[in-house]
C-alpha cells in the first residue's frame, strides 16, 4: 500500500469514526439517531405532516420511515392518524416528549458540516464534492442509497 493510498484511507477512517461517535453521543444525551432527529425537527415546521412528505424530506425510503415513525410513536415522541379521507395516507404530530428530546439533543455532524462547507468559496465546495465523488467511485458505492445525514444507521438493517 502506497503512503497516499494509505493517508486517504485513514482520512476516511476519521470520517467513519466521528460519525460513529457523534451516533453515540446523540444517542447517549437524547436517545436518538440521527435520522430520528432530523424527523422531530421536521415536525416542529408543521401541525402535521404525512409519511411521505418525511420520506421526501429526509431522502429516505418509505420503509425506513415507517421504521422511525414506528420507534418515536413507541417513545410517545409522537403520534400517528389515517387521514380521513385517504386511508393509505399517514399524519404525524409531534407530542411534548418529542420536543423535549429535541432540547436535550446535540447539534448534529451534519449541521456543523454544512455550516462550515457552507462558508467555503464556490471553487473549494466543487473540488470538495468532485474528489469525495471520486471517492465513492472508487469504492464502487454511486449506486447505493444516502441521505444527507450523518448517521451510521440502524445496525440491524441490511444492505
Amino acid at each position: 500500500m502506497s503512503k497516499r493510498s494509505e493517508d486517504a484511507l485513514i482520512a476516511l477512517r476519521r470520517i467513519q469514526r466521528v460519525t460513529e461517535l457523534s451516533s453515540k453521543r446523540l444517542a447517549r444525551t437524547a436517545g436518538l439517531n440521527p435520522s430520528q432527529l432530523s424527523v422531530l425537527r421536521i415536525l416542529t415546521e408543521y401541525p402535521e405532516v404525512s409519511a411521505g412528505y418525511l420520506a421526501e424530506a429526509t431522502q429516505l425510503k418509505h420503509a425506513t420511515i415507517t421504521s422511525l415513525i414506528d420507534k418515536l410513536e413507541a417513545r410517545s415522541f409522537i403520534s400517528r392518524r389515517k387521514c380521513d379521507e385517504d386511508k393509505r395516507r399517514v399524519w404525524l404530530r409531534l407530542l411534548p416528549a418529542g420536543k423535549d428530546a429535541l432540547t436535550a439533543a446535540p447539534d448534529p455532524l451534519h449541521e456543523t458540516f454544512s455550516s462550515r462547507f457552507n462558508t467555503l468559496p464556490d471553487w473549494q465546495q466543487a473540488m470538495l464534492i468532485a474528489s469525495l465523488e471520486r471517492v465513492t467511485s472508487l469504492l464502487d458505492a454511486e449506486n447505493l442509497e444516502a441521505a444527507p445525514v450523518l448517521d451510521i444507521g440502524e445496525l440491524d438493517t441490511p444492505l
